[in-house]
């Protein structure tokens, strides 16, 4: 399974293409707010023959859901989300206006909510489901112990964590997301982030302010 990384909107949240040997892809995070940045990754898709199987939510925060009307309308796919965080993605609207990101279209309702220990299979392309609140109630991350990664959203960054002023957030709980299930996995994994750049299981557990 191949990850490609995009870096999309005023907030600089990372979209992430997952692609099997067969050319299917799950989108996962659409954050592509502009024209511009809706269009390069339709061109991607078309240039490299890709067949567009779903579309994942670690969670319905505003940065990474500007991009699922887009998606949906464009290649008419379900829709994927924890149920716990639906309150969270009806929050769209009002969050954009409150930073002046007025071209911001509401997410479509999610067509199937997932739960924790679900596996996600699309073609050669498959996740684990693992349920890590604390940034958002209804946070998940989505797990692949064949190819050794976790595209875990706003859960864990390179030296840092997930914020918790947001409506939903809670430090405690994002706390015992981090420390009892992303550090329950091995130290190799490789941690694709909502924001800035890849880490590691193995490093964070070292070095990551969460655990002071």
């Amino acid at each position: 399974m191949k990850i490609v990384k995009f870096t999309f909107n005023p907030i600089q949240e990372n979209t992430y293409l997952a692609i099997d040997d067969n050319k299917n892809v799950v989108i996962i995070d659409p954050g592509c707010y502009f024209e511009e940045e809706r269009q390069l990754l339709r061109d991607y898709i078309s240039k490299n023959e890709l067949t567009v199987k779903a579309l994942l939510n670690t969670h319905g925060h505003l940065d990474h859901i500007m991009g699922n009307a887009f998606i949906k309308r464009e290649y008419d796919v379900d829709l994927y989300l924890h149920e716990a965080d639906l309150v969270t993605m009806k929050m769209g609207g009002r969050s954009a206006q409150m930073y002046g990101l007025n071209e911001f279209e509401d997410s479509p309702m999610p067509d199937k909510f997932i739960k924790e220990g679900e596996t996600l299979t699309f073609g050669d392309i498959s996740f684990e489901v693992l349920f890590c609140p604390g940034h958002a109630p209804g946070h998940v991350v989505f797990y692949s112990p064949k190819e050794k990664l976790v595209i875990n959203g706003d859960v864990l960054f390179k030296g840092s964590y997930g914020r918790v002023d947001l409506p939903g957030g809670d430090m405690q709980t994002l706390k015992e997301s981090i420390t009892k299930k992303m550090f329950a996995l091995p130290d190799n994994t490789l941690v694709y982030t909502g924001h800035g750049p890849e880490t590691t299981i193995g490093d964070e557990k070292k070095s990551n302010p969460i655990m002071w």
